[in-house]
């Protein structure tokens, strides 16, 4: 990150980040905006709550917050956020109770005409109340849940989450309202840009930079604009070649960390092909996931492990390898489930009442990697007598188009894990409840796995919470749903003299002291 203090960071300039894709939804707690880019650029305009620590300890952030108290009950709890007084939204308005009220209510999952992404936490309160003063907010849970720092992270004003019409719409293609140490200028849709400037009216430590320039493009033409100064860091991801490139780019470095971010295949159970768990099994099995893992990390400099865990990577507390007979590569075993699933060879692959076996592998075009994966899953399956046809599509599209809409078999993408891995995750593996999937996008679930996970989420022990995540674990890879591949090293390229920003790991990044070393 090169920590630097703000004293030897220089005031102005514009940081050019890209993006891998344009979002059309800046609201993260809409179904189409839990995406990482739209997380890059809310950190710098938004109100979050808690910011991670290096050691991935949530800490409260002193421009929003002065002090949050919990208070446990029988068998709840009641959380009291003290709100700095000179908090408030680029629009005038205090941050308050009435902010924290609307967004309890939508993210609730209790009203479906909001399209949520997730409900965890938000589902378990009660009530919110204003406190002692107008800058004093009471939230009361039904029951226990110990990762309550997570939530509110971000704030949205009241206008936005109070009728769904607005949670739905508002916030598409623009940011209205702001608090943060930038605001926003505008979008330029022709260019794929957004723009944040400084805020004059932002209360904390100013923003060192003048403008953040955010820019979508291709990752494959990502190292080309790094080498010619169109932009001024990179995601390197999982491109040793694009690594080599930066690399030799004057005045330039690379900055590395490790941290919670894993790759995944993610199958649709709801397709009509592996709607059967013996098939879902078998293409498993059919997966080498150390060739996957050797192909993708090659160059990078990392070791080969494929990772055994939906919740935890290996270097985190709490990791068990709980993949048993889907961990490993059986082709043997993977046609011997599609006999016993009744499809049949034909010709070159296996049919089922004259239907060609065949699944679609969606990637994004412009991101080499994904293609790579999508060829040599194509070659491995073709093993065992499935037919793979690799369908390339816009960046933008993956996952509003076909994703979210289960309009795919297979999809290759990578989850950004948090330091709150049960409550985080509970909105990838809970049984989807009528027409909202939330980030469920296998679209399968059980009670079992749902039960154990509100089990996790209200423990505070936490041998105990390890021990009801691996439970949970458990139960997913018996589900046979996403196939995790290994855990994701963070590799960034930036300008030599680009401060407090690149690799974070667990850290989240203080976007008013970014900036440029004097």
């Amino acid at each position: 990150m090169n920590p630097t203090p703000r004293d030897r960071v220089a005031n102005g300039g514009t940081l050019r980040w890209p993006l891998p894709e344009f979002p059309s939804q800046w609201n993260s707690g809409h179904v189409n905006g839990a995406k990482g880019a739209v997380e890059h650029v809310l950190q710098g305009v938004m109100p979050y709550l808690m910011r991670l620590d290096e050691k991935a300890v949530p800490r409260p952030v002193p421009e929003y917050l002065e002090s949050a108290a919990l208070k446990r009950t029988r068998h709840g709890q009641t959380v009291t956020y003290r709100l700095n007084p000179r908090a408030q939204w680029s629009d005038g308005r205090p941050i308050g109770y009435a902010d924290f009220r609307a967004q309890a209510h939508a993210l609730s999952g209790r009203d479906p005409r909001y399209e949520v992404s997730a409900v965890t936490g938000y589902q378990q309160i009660q009530r919110v109340e204003r406190g002692s003063d107008e800058h004093v907010v009471e939230v009361t849970f039904a029951h226990r849940y110990a990762d309550w720092r997570g939530l509110f992270s971000p704030l949205y004003p009241a206008a936005a989450y109070s009728d769904p019409r607005a949670f739905n719409t508002a916030w598409a293609d623009r940011i209205p309202v702001t608090a943060g140490p930038f605001r926003f200028q505008g979008i330029d849709r022709t260019a794929k840009t957004l723009t944040l400037v400084r805020d004059p009216a932002w209360w904390g430590a100013p923003a060192k930079l003048d403008r953040i320039v955010y820019r979508a493009m291709a990752t494959s033409a990502m190292p080309g604009a790094f080498a010619s100064s169109e932009i001024d860091l990179m995601d390197v991801g999982l491109d040793a070649d694009a690594l080599e490139r930066v690399r030799r780019v004057p005045g330039a470095t690379v900055r590395r960390a490790g941290g919670p971010d894993w790759r995944n295949f993610t199958l649709n159970a709801a397709g009509p092909v592996l709607s059967d768990a013996r098939v879902r099994r078998a293409v498993m099995l059919g997966i080498d996931r150390r060739a996957i893992a050797r192909s993708d990390l090659s160059g990078l400099g990392v070791p080969v492990q494929p990772l055994g865990n939906h919740f935890y990577v290996g270097t985190q507390a709490g990791y068990q390898d709980n993949s048993g007979e889907l961990g490993a590569y059986d082709p043997a075993r993977a046609r011997q489930l599609l006999d016993e699933a009744g499809w049949r060879p034909h010709g070159r692959y296996r049919a089922k009442a004259g239907r060609t076996l065949a699944l679609r592998f969606v990637v994004p075009s412009g991101v080499p990697i994904s293609r790579r994966e999508g060829e040599l899953t194509r070659a491995l399956l073709e093993r065992v007598g499935v037919r793979v046809d690799i369908q390339a599509v816009p960046a933008d599209d993956v996952f509003e188009r076909y994703v979210t809409p289960g309009n795919m078999d297979i999809v290759p993408f990578s989850w950004l894990g948090t330091s709150f891995p049960a409550s985080e995750m509970k909105a990838v593996f809970a049984r989807p409840r009528g027409g909202n999937v939330q980030q469920n996008y296998s679209r399968i679930g059980s009670a079992a796995i749902d039960a154990v996970i509100d089990q996790a989420i209200a423990e505070v022990e936490p041998d105990r919470v390890h021990s009801l995540v691996n439970r949970a674990d458990r139960l997913i890879w018996r589900q046979a749903s996403v196939l995790p591949l290994y855990q994701r090293p963070q590799i960034v390229a930036v300008r030599a003299g680009l401060a407090n920003v690149g690799a974070g790991g667990f850290l989240d990044p203080v976007y008013q002291d970014i900036g440029f070393t004097r």
